[in-house]
């Protein structure tokens, strides 16, 4: 029987283990998508204990944690930071074949060193021996992160936000760089409440009014301008469920912007034609500064208004939609590539059902001498599991060219959640040891040694920033 959890996780034959261990465990990590705090990275932030780490802003322990029964208020609620942890502990056992039993076994052994299992006979000894450490020099955020070996950190960033801490972060510590990433999503949030408020703030730092859409353009404009001086390589645009796409000229989406500033609820197809609009307009201004556009395709967010209205908008309650459109995914990039005007572009998809299509648009609009110019970005969010991961690389490695793909992320907000790229490399490194051990592929340890270090690493380097 093999041993739980051994240097040898996940790795099922001699190859797998040998391309791991001498070539994946010890490369760099770029994480080019997620959600942590830049703030947190500027000043080395200590966690007061475990649970601010690891459980309090982790909405997939949330979720976890609802289906165990646990109530609202032991998850995102008033109970102690501890009472909370307490009920993650509770909840732990009963994730066995989820991927957060695998990464809660690994953040434990890898930052705090704890090889038990976690369980109600030692929550007690893992909370004091954690928190312990928390509280000792070298073990603030950028010190955790530098025990996964992180090189570059890709922060999601909205229009409005102060960049400053990036390069605080990136100044303050040496080999860690820490890079913002335009969150493009309240751009186009014409339907959202908080829409005139976002707008109003953008006015006031754009220095001028804002009366039509050329003069909305022109203050996104000067934002974007903002970002790419302090770095900006990448955007990202959460296109959930039901995405639709209409090519659409100024004169059709001026006055449709008008609209808007009148506070007139448009009907679908209006917003649909402005959304159209906005987006190409962007990726336009994406590919002048040579930025990577990312896409989230597929997220049901509409679920529960209960929870919502206890959670706040991503607490961990949404849901796969349904499988993209690709007829309007198709024409939103045809209609940037018409104008030489498409950039790099990472596709993700939410839902599996989606994997062989966008595997095949990897290669539907390709460039010459650009390598891998769309890429199928990695398992994402529900997909980001053993065999999520491996449906994704088989589908890449059957539709479109594996030798290329740029490798993980971890699309979230905690520093701990860097695990995923360990979790990751050895996957694809038993994948890869899997077909030689078949004869699938020839035992030619430069040929599958170079596969590993591109995609864990070199890809990534090369496809965002040039390297």
């Amino acid at each position: 029987m093999k041993p739980f959890m051994d240097d040898n996780f996940l790795l099922q034959n001699e190859t797998a283990a040998m391309l791991f261990h001498t070539v994946a465990k010890d490369l760099p990590v770029i994480d080019y998508h997620n959600h942590i705090n830049p703030q947190h990275l500027a000043i080395n932030k200590q966690f007061d204990d475990l649970a601010a780490l690891w459980v309090t802003e982790d909405p997939y322990k949330h979720r976890a944690m609802r289906i165990n029964g646990i109530a609202e208020a032991g998850i995102t609620g008033s109970a102690t930071r501890k009472e909370k942890y307490l009920n993650w502990v509770n909840t732990f056992p009963k994730t066995v074949g989820n991927p957060l039993y695998h990464w809660t076994c690994l953040e434990l052994k890898r930052i705090f060193g704890i090889d038990e299992i976690l369980s109600q006979k030692n929550a007690a000894a893992t909370w004091d021996t954690c928190n312990a450490q928390l509280n000792q020099n070298g073990f603030g955020a950028v010190d955790i992160l530098r025990k996964w070996k992180a090189e570059i950190v890709c922060t999601s960033d909205d229009l409005l936000d102060d960049l400053t801490h990036h390069q605080a972060a990136t100044e303050k510590n040496d080999g860690l760089t820490v890079l913002p990433t335009l969150r493009a999503d309240t751009i186009i949030a014409f339907n959202n409440t908080s829409f005139f408020t976002w707008l109003n703030k953008l006015t006031e730092q754009a220095g001028h009014p804002i009366n039509s859409l050329e003069d909305y353009q022109q203050a996104i404009i000067k934002k974007l301008d903002y970002f790419d001086q302090a770095g900006c390589r990448l955007s990202d645009t959460s296109l959930d469920a039901g995405f639709a796409f209409i090519p659409t000229i100024l004169s059709v989406a001026d006055p449709l912007f008008t609209e808007i500033l009148k506070g007139a609820v448009l009907n679908e197809t209006g917003l649909v034609n402005l959304k159209s609009y906005l987006l190409v307009f962007l990726g336009r201004e994406y590919s002048k500064r040579g930025w990577v556009m990312q896409l989230h395709i597929g997220a049901q967010r509409f679920t529960s208004t209960r929870l919502r209205m206890l959670a706040g908008p991503a607490g961990g309650y949404a849901t796969i939609g349904m499988a993209c459109d690709i007829n309007a995914l198709c024409l939103l990039l045809d209609s940037l590539e018409k104008s030489d005007n498409l950039p790099k572009t990472i596709l993700y998809t939410l839902n599996p059902a989606d994997n062989a299509a966008f595997a095949t648009l990897t290669g539907s609009f390709a460039q010459d001498g650009v390598v891998g110019k769309i890429q199928f970005g990695p398992a994402w969010w529900y997909n980001d599991h053993y065999e999520g991961i491996r449906q994704q690389l088989l589908s890449l490695s059957a539709y479109g060219l594996l030798s290329h793909f740029i490798g993980m992320t971890t699309d979230s907000r905690s520093v701990l959640s860097f695990s995923r790229h360990e979790y990751f490399r050895r996957v694809l490194c038993n994948l890869i040891g899997g077909w030689v051990r078949e004869g699938e592929l020839p035992n030619d340890t430069e040929l599958i040694s170079q596969l590993v270090k591109d995609i864990s690493y070199n890809n990534s380097l090369h496809f965002i920033f040039n390297r």
